[in-house]
């Protein structure tokens, strides 16, 4: 089974949805960034494509990793969104996932796209933050149901 839902799967492997990473820099100061490449592979990792090795992006993720230090990942399609926590981690050029996210770049951009690495990051948390799913979580801990039973009285 799946560590990730199935409806955040579906999001993940739909080029429309809205991927956003949110990293922190060493002085705490937050950066956030859209990532169109962010996938999954393996239904239960988070990965995308780093496309300059001194971005501002990649920079904070280096140090996210020697700091351990989590980053935030939202998805978003209409009224469906999750959030995403956990813990980046980089593959290396040779990696055979780096490889196919490489010629997913270069299905989309050109046969002469290149990319710097691609980054892992195992969700630690993962957060339904669908308007919808929260004001149904706040009903139901009220007392209150979406499909109350009609009393005979």
């Amino acid at each position: 089974m799946s560590k990730l839902p199935d409806e955040l799967l579906s999001l993940l492997n739909d080029t429309q949805s809205t991927k956003v990473v949110g990293t922190i820099d060493d002085d705490g100061i937050p950066h956030l960034v859209v990532k169109g490449s962010l996938t999954t592979l393996d239904n239960e990792t988070v990965v995308f494509v780093e496309g300059f090795e001194g971005s501002l992006t990649n920079e904070n993720l280096i140090s996210s990793v020697r700091l351990n230090k989590q980053v935030a990942i939202n998805v978003t399609k209409g009224l469906i969104s999750y959030q995403l926590k956990g813990f980046p981690h980089k593959y290396l050029a040779s990696d055979a996932v780096f490889t196919q996210l490489l010629n997913r770049i270069r299905e989309r951009r050109g046969p002469d796209a290149t990319i710097s690495g691609v980054w892992g990051v195992t969700p630690d948390e993962i957060r339904n933050e669908s308007p919808g799913y929260r004001s149904s979580l706040a009903k139901e801990e009220n007392g209150i149901h979406k499909n109350p039973v009609k009393q005979e009285g």
